[in-house]
């Protein structure tokens, strides 16, 4: 047995015998072991290459081991490795005046976290003491994290196991023309029918009781649902209206995924609290957090805030942070992911669409995109059911295998296929990347009407 094959055998092993796994059942799966890393691409101990149109869960946002952010870590760790979160300390400041100096409007502390779902559940209490009210309303098609607020607060069905009815969350219909749950015809009717939906959730749930509307600025797990002009603007004045803090969950789409450092400047709409995670980092040491407005923050100006975590502001994390967004300023990798998208991912799916059956829409932003996958483009009827496993979820997995095969590592979601690679992938890479799509989609096209 050679070295490699050793290795191999050694982590699989282990990792059958010990590790418990997210969202599976044990017994059922069979973790690829990933050897290394670099850029936009990992490989197996095999010598397997798979480009990864994933960002591993869409946090990769400078691609795997950049030198400048490894780097720095390690500078940091010989120095300083961690202090208690109660302390000042330059890695904390700095990442802290950064990520304030990219937010909207006035949201310029931060409360640091270990990752997102962490955020939403400061975010979610931070309004409701606030406020001084319970409720809080969250959209059906969202996911929001897997702690016990978030899980309640996601709309999917991975709430469905978890879901206590008892906190507090009051679930609505976002806008979704697609598959448009007010029967709109235009974006423009969708949006109109959305908010007048949501008023009315807020009149008869009782505006006197509702803390927060917490909503993805772009819908990531959900299906990377990008809101028509004019909703999220709508919210904000629905949330004005009704004195309602208005929580914008950026995890999956802050630091450049979108083409922005946060979606909402897509719209220019400003919240009064932003949950991120995810990219701050790239994902190289976890860390969150909740970006806080002037009004918010002033209520724990005098008054204590009855929250805090063991490592909030981990000094690891934080000069990582720090790293990241150096990285991404100076590389221009923000403004990288928007031409990729406008000029690359947006016109080459676009002219997958037209030739694949499968493909009933396509859409996105920045280096983060869709495709829903169809039965039938004039049904609109998905290609597998909603929440579906084993034979129903068939023709999903043989299109996922498709894509493996041909060395691209997808995030397949119900009947989409994301589309989220690196924010600084080269163009090369997504070339390369449409190609094995292309190639893979025929295995979806097969399970057409």
């Amino acid at each position: 047995m050679n070295a490699e094959a050793d290795a191999l055998t050694t982590v699989k092993d282990a990792d059958r015998k010990h590790v418990f796994h997210s969202w599976s059942a044990q017994e059922l799966i069979d973790p690829l072991a990933v050897a290394g890393a670099e850029g936009s691409y990992f490989w197996d101990y095999q010598g397997n290459r798979y480009l990864d149109f994933s960002s591993a869960l869409v946090y990769t946002n400078i691609g795997y081991q950049h030198p400048k952010v490894t780097a720095a870590i390690q500078e940091q760790a010989a120095r300083l490795c961690t202090v208690a979160p109660g302390f000042a300390v330059d890695a904390r400041s700095e990442a802290a005046r950064l990520i304030a100096e990219r937010t909207p409007g006035d949201l310029d502390k931060i409360f640091f976290t270990n990752a997102g779902a962490e955020a939403v559940e400061n975010a979610v209490r931070m309004a409701r003491l606030h406020t001084g009210r319970p409720k809080v309303l969250s959209a059906y098609r969202s996911y929001h994290g897997a702690t016990s607020t978030a899980i309640n607060l996601t709309g999917d069905a991975r709430r469905f196991g978890n879901d206590s009815a008892t906190a507090g969350v009051v679930h609505f219909w976002g806008p979704f023309a697609y598959r448009s749950p007010f029967y709109a015809t235009t974006e423009a009717e969708e949006c109109e029918r959305a908010l007048r939906h949501l008023e009315d959730t807020i009149v008869f749930e009782g505006p006197q009781s509702i803390a927060a509307i917490i909503l993805e600025t772009v819908g990531g797990a959900p299906g990377v649902l990008v809101h028509p002009d004019g909703y999220l603007a709508g919210v904000r004045a629905l949330c004005d209206r009704y004195g309602i803090v208005f929580v914008l969950d950026e995890i999956m789409v802050g630091f450049g995924r979108t083409g922005k450092w946060f979606a909402s400047e897509h719209w220019d709409v400003t919240p009064d609290l932003i949950c991120f995670a995810k990219g701050v980092t790239s994902g190289y040491v976890p860390l969150g957090g909740v970006a806080i407005s002037a009004a918010i923050a002033e209520t724990f100006a005098r008054r204590p805030y009855p929250g805090g975590l063991t490592y909030s502001g981990h000094v690891l994390a934080c000069a990582a942070a720090v790293a990241t967004i150096n990285v991404m300023e100076d590389e221009g990798v923000v403004e990288q992911s928007a031409r990729t998208g406008a000029e690359l991912l947006g016109p080459g799916l676009r002219e997958l669409a037209e030739r694949h059956p499968s493909v009933g829409e396509v859409r996105g932003l920045g280096t983060f995109w869709a495709l829903e996958l169809v039965r039938s483009k004039e049904t609109r009827e998905p290609l597998v059911p909603y929440n579906a496993a084993g034979a129903d979820n068939a023709p999903m997995a043989e299109f996922g295998a498709a894509c493996k095969k041909g060395g691209l590592w997808p995030l397949v979601a119900g009947n989409r296929i994301h589309i989220a690679p690196p924010c600084n992938i080269s163009p090369q890479d997504v070339e390369r990347g449409l190609r094995i799509l292309d190639e893979a989609l025929t295995v979806a096209d097969a399970h057409t009407a």
